[in-house]
C-alpha cells in the first residue's frame, strides 16, 4: 500500500467513525467531521498532512501526491 492510498483510507475510516460517533454518542461529535474536513482542504492546498507524515514514518513509500 502507497501512503497516498494509507492516508485516504485513514481519512475515510476517521469519517465514518465520526458519523458514526454523532449518531450513536452525541451531535456535538459532527465537529470531529468538519475537523477531519477542513484537515482534507488545506492539505489539498498546502501538501501538508499529520497522517502522511505518520505513515511515512511507517515506513510507507509516497505514491505521486505526497513526495
Amino acid at each position: 500500500m502507497t501512503l497516498d492510498r494509507a492516508v485516504l483510507a485513514f481519512a475515510g475510516a476517521m469519517v465514518l467513525l465520526s458519523v458514526l460517533l454523532t449518531l450513536l454518542v452525541h451531535p456535538l461529535w459532527v465537529w470531529f467531521t468538519v475537523f477531519i474536513g477542513a484537515n482534507l482542504l488545506q492539505s489539498a492546498f498546502t501538501g501538508f498532512c499529520p497522517a502522511a507524515i505518520f505513515f511515512r514514518k511507517l515506513g510507507l513509500k509516497p505514491g505521486c501526491a505526497f513526495k
